[in-house]
Formats: structure tokens, C-alpha cells, sequence
């Protein structure tokens, strides 16, 4: 096997590897995860690229103290990301394996 020959088979597994990372980061634009806070008094729907697409806020809620309401928005929104982290490593994981990458290196797509 000759260098040009190696060089030709890692272009196309950079290829490969470049579209499969696109088409997962275009499926997590459109995968969404929901995140409670205070017992489900607070629902956020979020999409795995981080946009936040609702706020639900529970009406009786809205009676309470503005600072534990914003709170509680916060830690739905911090849930949020949280999933939308896990899924978004996994599935770009994923995306990466089978490229013959050395083992820690995946992670850097």
C-alpha cells in the first residue's frame, strides 16, 4: 500500500466522518428534551443545540415570590441543558465511532 493510496483513505473517512457530524448536529437541532423544576410548577422544552423553544409556568405559581419563580426557571433551564449535553455527546459519540480514531481523539468532534 503506498502513501497516496493512505492519504486518499483518510480524506475519506475526514469526509465521512464531517458529513456524519452534520446530519447529527442538524437531527439534535430538531430533538428536543423538558426539564422540571419545583415539582413540575416550571416546564422547559428546549432543543440539543440550546434554544429554548417553551416556558411553562404552573398559574398558581405566578402568585408566589418573583424570586423563587425566577429560580426555579433557572433550574428548569439548567436541567435543560444538562440532558440536552448528554444527548448531544452521545449521539456526536456516536457519530464519531467507527472512524478508526484513536481511543480519547472522538471526543474532539
Amino acid at each position: 500500500m503506498n502513501i497516496n493510496m493512505l492519504m486518499q483513505q483518510a480524506q475519506r473517512m475526514q469526509k465521512d466522518m464531517e458529513a456524519n457530524v452534520k446530519k447529527t448536529k442538524a437531527e439534535l437541532a430538531q430533538t428536543e428534551v423538558q426539564a422540571e423544576a419545583g415539582g413540575g410548577l416550571v416546564k422547559v422544552t428546549m432543543t440539543c443545540r440550546f434554544v429554548v423553544k417553551r416556558i411553562e409556568i404552573n398559574p398558581d405559581l405566578l402568585q408566589d415570590d418573583p424570586e423563587m419563580i425566577e429560580d426555579l426557571i433557572a433550574a428548569a433551564i439548567n436541567d435543560a441543558v444538562r440532558q440536552a449535553e448528554e444527548v448531544s455527546d452521545e449521539r456526536l459519540k456516536d457519530a464519531n465511532s467507527g472512524m478508526g480514531l484513536p481511543p480519547g481523539l472522538s471526543g474532539l468532534f
